[in-house]
């Protein structure tokens, strides 16, 4: 895949004269930003936490059915209390980093949604 990558950025050299294009060095400055906002420990716990409380719900869901219960178990309460968590950290996340680099932390902050809507997805499917 990297071979790929550095063929392309070739590729475009090649056809600008050697030089590369504004438009290649923008993607390439935006990925870096992008790469180097997702290292902060704001950016990537809640996607962390979104996928250990997926992970949570599908081994649930395939120990004991999709079956709802009458009493709430340790798992939902869980859920409960990450889903408390989850939007704080993300409420935080959007407010310390969408001022300052808004781009970049759009991207992290779709990225952090997506993650929570997948481990809320089984839950709201079977209604549990």
């Amino acid at each position: 895949m990297h071979g790929m990558q550095g063929s392309d950025s070739r590729l475009s050299r090649q056809a600008s004269g050697g030089l590369m294009m504004p438009s290649d060095l923008i993607a390439r400055a935006n990925k870096e930003l992008v790469n180097q906002m997702i290292r902060r420990p704001l950016a990537w716990i809640p996607v962390a936490m979104s996928l250990a409380i997926l992970a949570i719900v599908l081994t649930t869901i395939g120990l004991s059915g999709a079956v709802r219960q009458e009493d709430e178990g340790t798992q939902a309460h869980i859920f409960q209390i990450w889903l408390v968590l989850e939007v704080a950290l993300v409420v935080v996340f959007a407010v310390a980093w969408v001022p300052r680099r808004p781009r970049q932390a759009l991207v992290v902050l779709a990225i952090q949604i997506l993650c929570a809507l997948a481990a809320c997805a089984p839950v709201f499917y079977f209604r549990l």
